[in-house]
């Protein structure tokens, strides 16, 4: 019983540190970012530029304003941590795939702007979340899908053009990239068998 109450903690603690390193690095990258007066933003996606490539991985880092952090970071873990309860190993290489992919889906179609913020990500891990009740249909899955979608699901009109400066090209590369990764990595139904 007590090997078990262990690997619960360690389950745990492993979790928690993830999120923790997340929201301690945005805020440390929001305080260089305040103590400079924003010259980091110049790091963001310029579409179709040689210097708005390192954009790709700068940009979900970077905001605007301390306004712009906190409407990112509490939405970003809430979804991290629904995402990390399965595995840390899926969760990290998952958000990697919708930084690149999104950041180079923003980098070739998006406005002629410096793009910046987690909200591509953010995006990302939505579609996925809610992609996963049906690619890997399990319990947990579909009652997280319900969640997000109960809470979260107006951010659906984020996706559409409105305020000038916010990216919605970035949320909907981020929803494009959380969907491609849901069905790339799909669960095969174990019932069908392949005939040789």
């Amino acid at each position: 019983m007590s090997g078990k109450i262990i690997l619960v903690k360690q389950w745990i603690k492993q979790r928690v540190w993830v999120l923790s390193i997340l929201a301690i690095v945005l805020m440390a990258i929001a305080c260089a970012n305040s103590l400079t007066g924003n010259a980091l933003n110049s790091f963001g996606i310029l579409p179709r530029t040689s210097r708005g490539l390192i954009g790709i991985l700068c940009a979900p880092w970077l905001h605007s304003d301390w306004e712009h952090v906190f409407s990112n970071l509490p939405i970003l873990l809430i979804l991290s941590a629904l995402l990390i309860t399965g595995s840390v190993r899926y969760y990290i290489v998952s958000s990697v795939y919708i930084i690149l992919l999104s950041g180079f889906l923003v980098w070739l179609f998006a406005r002629s702007a410096i793009h910046i913020g987690a909200s591509g990500w953010i995006f990302g891990l939505w579609a996925l979340l809610l992609a996963r009740a049906f690619t890997q249909r399990r319990i947990l899955d579909f009652i997280f899908a319900i969640l997000v979608f109960i809470y979260y699901g107006t951010i659906a009109s984020g996706m559409l053009p409105g305020v000038p400066s916010i990216s919605f090209e970035a949320h909907i590369a981020g929803a494009i990239s959380g969907l491609s990764y849901a069905l790339l990595t799909r669960r095969r139904n174990p019932m069908i068998k392949r005939l040789d």
